[in-house]
């Protein structure tokens, strides 16, 4: 299928381009420029959005469900639902995230996540949905000091042996791995999780200053929703904190939703992880896009009160959080322009998670589209080429 997008502009988001036009061939990105620079196919099909801007489709790093679904439930009915509920709100990719629990309820989610990956890449018909584009471990190799409501009965030491199982049942799907630094035998872990392609996020973690820089010296190149679940900064030991807001060569996600993070320490944390090195996640459970009440996080329940989720014990639990809205939230929050907040969605999250071919509008990308208004609300999501109109 051969399409010609046209837009009143393009970030792509390197640079903005005014009077846009992408060219997509079998969903793949063929051309990208001007309207006096490209000539359109007279074979294509035009889509033409006037007042629209056409960005890089959002890539959630880090969700555990939504549409009152729950992503360890290993079920078509729980992906299929999460999925549409992202595109709605301009999505293209994520990776499912799974929870600290029982091993054989990890090893059974991670195969059925392999399944579901495997079938979306083979599926040219999908046109609502996001693609799962590789799996995010939050656990179990995290601190039991800064769990947050990971169940500690599950929580496991570093172990390469264990990994490789996940790893094996994941059949090489793993694209990010969350771990704290400082437990016995992570710095092996990382190294060996970093030969084999994935990245390693520093998180979870109360680590000292020198337990995490040793995990950054293995290989790990990620920190996990900056300040939260972290050992808190100290002028004389600024612990992991400190090393992920000093250290250059870490990108560093954040729950920006105004409740995890104060909106003037989000400034901050932009300030000091800049425009190339910040990546914006959602945290997203169950309950996002269903209002308040009572849902599901693994096997305990949640309580959603406006945007804030706790488990029954008072511990923030993720969040109601959409890409989209954290996107404008950064807008809002610091001053920061349309097309470096959606950077930090986009390229960025790309560039971290190592997915090749995605997060940007370039020839040979995958075309994965979100039209935006100027002020950052979805108009349309293309995943693959594929649009819904």
């Amino acid at each position: 299928m051969l399409l010609a997008l046209t837009a009143s502009a393009l970030i792509t988001p390197r640079e903005v381009v005014s009077d846009g036009v992408v060219i997509v061939r079998d969903g793949t990105i063929e051309a990208v420029g001007t309207r006096a620079q490209i000539e359109i196919p007279v074979a294509a099909r035009v889509e033409n959005y006037e007042s629209g801007i056409l960005a890089p489709g959002y890539i959630d790093l880090h969700i555990h469900g939504g549409a009152g679904h729950d992503l360890m439930e290993a079920a078509p009915v729980a992906t299929e639902a999460v999925e549409r509920l992202l595109a709605q709100h301009g999505v293209t990719s994520y990776l499912p995230t799974t929870l600290t629990a029982p091993v054989d309820l990890t090893l059974r989610a991670l195969e059925f996540l392999a399944a579901e990956i495997e079938a979306a890449a083979a599926d040219q018909s999908r046109s609502d949905r996001a693609c799962p584009a590789g799996i995010h471990m939050e656990g179990p190799f995290l601190s039991h000091a800064k769990r947050g409501v990971h169940p500690p009965e599950y929580l496991q030491p570093a172990s390469v042996e264990l990994f490789q199982r996940f790893w094996e049942a994941a059949r090489g799907h793993i694209r990010l791995l969350t771990i704290a630094p400082e437990l016995p035998d992570a710095a092996e872990l990382i190294s060996v999780a970093t030969r084999q392609g994935i990245t390693c996020s520093l998180g979870h973690s109360n680590a000292l200053a020198a337990e995490a820089q040793a995990g950054v010296a293995a290989g790990a190149r990620h920190a996990t929703h900056t300040f939260n679940a972290m050992r808190p900064l100290d002028h004389r030991e600024p612990g992991i904190l400190g090393v992920v807001l000093g250290s250059p060569e870490l990108y560093a996600d954040i729950i920006a939703d105004g409740v995890h993070v104060e909106p003037s320490v989000i400034d901050m944390f932009l300030r000091l992880k800049g425009p190339e090195r910040a990546v914006l996640i959602t945290d997203a459970l169950s309950a996002t896009g269903m209002g308040e009440g009572r849902f599901r996080l693994g096997d305990f329940e949640i309580d959603v009160r406006g945007p804030v989720c706790r488990d029954l014990n008072g511990t923030i639990a993720g969040s109601v959080l959409t890409l989209d809205v954290a996107v404008r939230n950064i807008m809002a929050f610091t001053g920061w322009e349309l097309p470096a907040a959606v950077r930090l969605a986009s390229l960025n999250a790309a560039r971290s998670a190592q997915l090749a071919g995605r997060g940007e509008l370039v020839a040979g990308a995958v075309a994965d589209i979100a039209v935006l208004t100027p002020a950052g609300e979805v108009m349309e999501t293309i995943c693959g080429g594929r649009t819904t109109s």
